[in-house]
């Protein structure tokens, strides 16, 4: 026989949000006003917070009934908590299938483009690409600094997260940057001058500057039948740019597999550090013969900054080379 504890456990979970309502009332408009705080803000990071809030209070009664002398005392006196941690989640559930619902007569910006030009066949759901185009997107294609908080919550929730990168690596979007991520490269290049080759669409020179970077843009804009180039991305080969700025730092975020300009970074006495936003595939993106091969720069990838890459599905790896002295 099971125990009690883990009876009403599971019980709580099989529960819907009405069952729960009516079982543990005053719970229920604690965490409705709650919830109706949260999303008032229509910030994802909002909700994604209020979430991880209440889910923080209920860890000390799952602990407690986890004990191996745990009693019926101790899980009267736990299970209100539980419920309202419960609740907040079928809740706030319900709030994002409702905001889905609202928009269904439009379209996420992640799911193509309506002329044509984007994946046609390959759909997100309606729910999905709600979800997904308020935690990464500003508007359109123009990524956000995603808050890690948010990502962890609200990532899970998405059913069709898995088809979020092949709806829009066409268009030159390789992967999403983090909030942390930003900040601690912003640390890491320091007052350096920087330069971001292959740019693509310039998401990355836009969130450095905004941290304080000293940083200048070139791609080659041999994509600009995908990608629309704002002015800050000068049109540049990276080679002569190296050549022409001298920059101290150069960054680079998903650079094409065996192309030809990494190497000259390696080459170029005013480089002391390059960093390479990319992926643990070898055959997807980087000069890794090029890597492999200079012997100026001491490298590595850092295990801390490739969790800030997202999403974690592209398998993110940021490689630090620093310049031996």
């Amino acid at each position: 026989m099971k125990p009690r504890n883990r009876v009403a456990l599971e019980q709580l979970e099989a529960a819907t949000l009405d069952d729960l309502q009516a079982r543990f009332p005053d719970q229920w408009q604690s965490v409705g006003a709650r919830l109706v705080a949260a999303t008032e803000t229509r910030r994802p990071e909002a909700l994604a917070a209020f979430l991880g809030k209440i889910n923080d209070e209920a860890k000390p009664w799952h602990a407690r009934l986890r004990k191996p002398r745990a009693n019926l005392q101790d899980l009267t006196v736990a299970l209100p908590h539980l419920a309202a941690a419960r609740m907040a989640k079928l809740a706030a559930e319900q709030v994002l299938r409702a905001a889905a619902t609202q928009l269904a007569t439009g379209r996420s910006a992640a799911d193509g483009d309506t002329r044509g030009r984007g994946p046609a066949r390959l759909r997100l759901g309606l729910w999905s690409g709600t979800l997904i185009q308020r935690l990464m997107f500003a508007r359109g294609l123009e990524r956000k600094p995603i808050s890690m908080t948010a990502f962890r919550w609200l990532w899970p929730l998405i059913p069709d997260r898995r088809l979020l990168m092949p709806l829009v690596q066409p268009r030159g979007i390789y992967c999403f940057y983090s909030r942390p991520l930003i900040a601690t490269l912003a640390t890491l290049l320091g007052q350096r001058s920087c330069l971001e080759v292959a740019a693509g669409d310039g998401t990355l020179t836009r969130f450095l500057a905004a941290a304080g970077v000293t940083v200048h843009a070139v791609d080659d804009h041999s994509w600009a039948h995908a990608i629309t180039y704002p002015a800050q991305v000068e049109r540049m080969d990276a080679t002569m740019a190296l050549k022409r700025d001298r920059p101290a730092a150069v960054i680079c975020s998903f650079p094409p597999p065996g192309n030809a300009f990494e190497q000259h970074i390696f080459r170029a006495p005013s480089v002391d550090l390059y960093v390479v936003i990319t992926t643990r595939h070898r055959f997807a993106a980087g000069d890794w013969q090029a890597y492999d091969q200079q012997t100026a720069f001491d490298w590595a990838a850092d295990p801390g900054l490739s969790r800030l890459v997202l999403p974690p599905q592209v398998d993110p790896a940021v490689l630090v080379f620093r310049r031996r002295a």
